[in-house]
């Protein structure tokens, strides 16, 4: 998919930048992307499935002003992992951002859970974003920035979640080491890790709307995390304002985490 040339965006602090956003056409990839269109930088989106959410989503960055493209790959093979990246430097010539936030899983108890489950699992969570950051780095300048998106079940016991929180412990731990190697290469990277947030992908987890009920009458801040929020912390990781910020994942859960 691609789109003609955009009206101006009038610029912003990411004015000309290159971000590349995996899951980007829909929940906080696409709130991501906005963001980061409102701000001047044009964008590469991967997809899997859902092929209209991505023509609406570039109709919408085309209309904020930015130049966006959307790529169809299967994240957990290394092959779509090069076209995606391939088609960015086709198209622009490098990347500036990667923001690794598409995810999958298969929510059963562990010991439910077969081989191939947790293989799926970890390569579209974890090795994804090990994978994507190898071909971000042929790609980015120096002052380039990639963000990770986690979630809580990383560090706390979810229902079903253990293939999922695995993975997402392993993204971390990918956050950290990526950050001291490619620092020398002039390159950030940090992660998010949202709380419960009302995406679609909620849907898929048997006991969605009970999570979310939860969220509402737990969290401190009195609402629940919207995808706006997480995009906004993102933003920030991304911009020149995190600089001395390397190897953190970030929070952003309303305080619900902070209860016992």
């Amino acid at each position: 998919m691609g789109s003609a040339t955009p009206p101006s965006s009038g610029g912003g602090a990411f004015q000309g930048k290159v971000a590349l956003i995996t899951g980007g056409t829909r929940g906080i990839g696409r709130a991501v992307a906005e963001r980061l269109a409102r701000e001047g930088a044009n964008l590469v989106l991967g997809y899997w499935r859902n092929v209209e959410a991505a023509r609406e989503a570039e109709k919408r960055l085309f209309e904020l002003g930015a130049e966006a493209i959307s790529v169809r790959v299967h994240l957990g093979d290394e092959e779509g992992i090069r076209k995606l990246f391939g088609a960015a430097e086709e198209r622009f010539g490098r990347v500036d951002y990667f923001v690794s936030n598409a995810a999958s899983g298969v929510l059963r108890p562990s010991l439910e859970l077969e081989a191939r489950h947790f293989d799926w699992t970890m390569a579209v969570n974890a090795r994804a974003l090990l994978l994507g950051a190898r071909e971000a780095a042929r790609l980015m300048p120096r002052g380039g920035a990639v963000v990770a998106i986690s979630s809580l079940g990383s560090q706390r016991v979810l229902p079903d979640y253990a293939a999922v929180g695995a993975s997402k412990a392993a993204l971390e731990a990918l956050v950290r080491y990526l950050a001291v190697e490619l620092a020398p290469l002039g390159i950030r990277v940090n992660g998010v890790s949202a709380g419960v947030v009302p995406t679609d992908a909620l849907r898929h987890f048997p006991r969605g709307d009970e999570m979310l009920a939860t969220a509402r009458e737990r969290t401190p801040a009195g609402r629940l995390v919207m995808p706006e929020d997480v995009a906004a912390c993102v933003i920030f990781l991304l911009s020149p304002e995190a600089e001395m910020v390397r190897g953190q994942v970030l929070v952003v859960d309303g305080g619900y985490s902070l209860l016992v």
